[in-house]
């Protein structure tokens, strides 16, 4: 019999919880419409308020809680719909950020950060952005990086944004349920990065007053049907306890040693990171090629590099971090949850260094 496959992408997507299955299921018997005036409309509607209030209260936020089909709707909305003058961008978010900023709204600014050789923010681009950029400004920077697992300080970033009257904006997608929210104005959370459904997270909103209304659901600020059943399980999947967290430490601590002694560079390694997530360096050995021979020993993992289209780019947030095309497109990325385990991370090491030594004979 095939052994197991080993699944180290939960970065990418960690599969549902037997709980939030479980609340999904009891969300879907509520099938009438949150929004109707009729009395299953006013269940459903109940149902959906107080997943709305789990969430909130297992996240420790005491602001407004906005769901959304995801992180990057999340993110369009409180950059597009923010009430801001303009954009102060670190050059390492997701892509759904970085997509806006190539068609930036009329009368509004752009302005990219800087990182170090480890991803950190260079605490003084923020400075000279926030001294030039004119009238109230949203800095857009995430909590953790997908990509490399960096933690960004966002207590000071927040801290010297507010000085200068600026707005925040902070992805936490990879962050929230693993670790304490940072201090924003908004912040982006998402399900399937911790044990909830995928279609559905959150914008987190300290005032809606900082909001744009458009009209539609969500208390005018978004349009479509509310996703009971996805709320629930959301709010069921925040619930569990992240024990697990701990146990990534020392397992990631464990590889990071057996990728420097197999020759292999471990990405940020000098930066502080999240325990689950780290990337990896095979000099000379292409990041596809990796990807195939993990895949075809029954290893899921994925690329330093963003996927596009089924084919692999220059990751942009290595490339901000200073890496060259070739050493960027050499790294992959593991990434563990609560079903990793030490055995898991093992055969990950051995299927490694064969292939280092492969190539370098």
């Amino acid at each position: 019999m095939n052994a197991p496959r080993i699944y180290l992408d939960h970065a990418a997507t960690t599969p549902v919880l037997a709980e939030a299955r479980a609340a999904m299921i009891a969300g879907i018997e509520r099938w009438a419409n949150p929004s109707s005036p009729h009395g299953d409309g006013r269940a459903a509607r109940a149902a959906l308020e107080e997943a709305r209030r789990q969430i909130a209260g297992a996240l420790g936020w005491d602001g407004e809680v906005i769901l959304a089909s995801g992180a990057s709707e999340a993110i369009a909305l409180a950059m597009t719909a923010g009430k801001a003058d303009g954009w102060i961008v670190s050059p390492t978010e997701h892509d759904a950020v970085l997509r806006l900023t190539n068609r930036i709204p009329a009368g509004r600014s752009l302005m990219r950060l800087a990182v170090d050789l480890d991803g950190r923010l260079v605490m003084a681009s923020l400075s000279r952005a926030l001294e030039t950029c004119g009238g109230r400004p949203l800095v857009v920077v995430q909590s953790v990086n997908s990509e490399t697992g960096v933690i960004q300080d966002n207590a000071a970033i927040t801290a010297m944004a507010r000085e200068a009257g600026a707005l925040t904006l902070c992805d936490a997608s990879q962050s929230a349920g693993k670790m304490p929210l940072p201090d924003a104005d908004m912040i982006v959370v998402s399900a399937h990065k911790l044990g909830g459904p995928p279609g559905i997270g959150a914008l987190l909103v300290r005032d809606l007053g900082l909001l744009d209304p458009s009209g539609g659901q969500e208390k005018g600020y978004r349009g479509g049907t509310e996703n009971v059943p996805a709320a629930m399980g959301f709010a069921a999947a925040l619930t569990q306890a992240r024990y697990w967290i701990d146990r990534a430490a020392d397992l990631r601590h464990q590889l990071d040693s057996a990728i420097r002694a197999a020759g292999g560079e471990v990405v940020a390694q000098n930066a502080p990171r999240l325990p689950s997530i780290g990337s990896y360096r095979m000099p000379g050995v292409a990041a596809n090629a990796q990807l195939i021979q993990f895949d075809l020993a029954g290893v899921s993992v994925s690329a330093g590099s963003a996927c596009s289209s089924g084919t692999l780019k220059t990751s942009a947030v290595l490339t901000a971090m200073g890496w060259d095309d070739k050493a960027a497109g050499e790294v992959v990325r593991a990434s563990f949850g609560p079903s990793t385990t030490r055995a898991h991370v093992y055969r990950f090491i051995e299927l490694w260094r064969e292939m280092a030594a492969r190539a370098r004979r």
